[in-house]
């Protein structure tokens, strides 16, 4: 068995998930080769060769400027053949979910999704809505798994590492770039936050985040988050929703306000290293999962931290 890496390119820069997939297939033990996609991206593929992704293929084409999923999809399946990889890594990232199964379809392999751990040669991913952990393996001659960024550590060692270009035909693409719009999130990635300050339903309203939330989160330096009801009542942007359908955050410290602790969010945010959590209800779940527990009104517990914050930093 041998694997190919797909990165992705974010802002200019391989994205740090890229290299969590290096420390996975690192983790699995076997050989692995990489795949960078875009446009003038020599220098790029080199950096990445020469920091874990090893032999890289390079698929370098003005159409693969900007993420489409035929253009992409062709190009991974184009290194496949090139490396004659039986498995292919693809980060669980938007663009990931949507070229994965088009990938394993193309090439009638099996697709394993939002895969967390490799253990005793299976791969890991939750179920029913995180109550359960699920081992799966593939019986087929190829498979394709999509990894959750946050994960796993990224791999930052070096490799000795090589470039190989690779062609791609994207003229039967029945997809193009037009152009990109972003929503106003303030290119929210909370995978990188250090500090995570989350509000629930308990907040109240879409005023209080501004209000009571965010001032915590800029005391401490660090990014708001929020639960999935917070998101699904249009409160904030899906940038900012922790669980197992968001993101999956490992920050030093994650302060949960008003959140009750469903299991679709503990999933996302309990590899978390320190947990405090704000609940009036002293039953609530997530004190469970926190080190530290305060019952009481949020909105006189969180003003009151944030003054102490910045009293101390004078």
């Amino acid at each position: 068995m041998s694997i190919l890496i797909v990165t992705e390119i974010q802002k200019g820069a391989i994205r740090e998930a890229s290299y969590e997939l290096v420390a996975f297939a690192q983790k699995m033990g076997v050989e692995y080769a990489s795949l960078v996609i875009g446009s003038g991206i020599d220098g790029l593929a080199s950096e990445f060769g020469g920091k874990g992704g090893g032999k890289t293929f390079v698929a370098d084409d003005a159409s693969l400027e900007n993420y489409n999923v035929d253009g992409y999809s062709a190009a991974i399946q184009a290194a496949v053949a090139a490396s004659g990889a039986s498995m292919v890594l693809i980060s669980n990232t938007p663009s990931g979910w949507d070229v994965a199964p088009r990938v394993a379809a193309a090439l009638d392999a099996g697709f394993v999704s939002d895969v967390f751990d490799y253990q005793d040669g299976n791969f890991v991913r939750r179920v029913f809505n995180g109550k359960l952990d699920a081992q799966v393996s593939s019986s087929g001659s190829a498979t394709v798994v999509s990894v959750q960024p946050g994960a796993i550590a990224a791999f930052e060692g070096t490799t000795d590492g090589s470039t190989e270009t690779v062609s791609v035909d994207t003229s039967g693409a029945r997809a193009r770039f037009v152009e990109i719009k972003l929503a106003d999130a303030k290119g929210v990635d909370l995978s990188k936050a250090e500090v995570i300050v989350s509000g629930g339903r308990g907040v109240g309203d879409p005023e209080k985040f501004a209000e009571v939330i965010q001032p915590l989160a800029d005391a401490l330096g660090g990014a708001m988050g929020a639960s999935r009801p917070v998101v699904d009542a249009g409160w904030l942007p899906h940038e900012y929703q922790v669980g197992s359908s968001g993101q999956v955050v490992t920050p030093k410290l994650y302060i949960a306000c008003g959140i009750s602790g469903a299991i679709q969010h503990l999933v996302g945010m309990k590899g978390s290293n320190f947990i405090v959590a704000i609940n009036k209800d002293a039953d609530a779940p997530i004190f469970e999962f926190a080190q530290l527990g305060v019952v009481g009104d949020l909105f006189e517990v969180v003003p009151a931290l944030t003054a102490a914050i910045a009293a101390a930093k004078g």
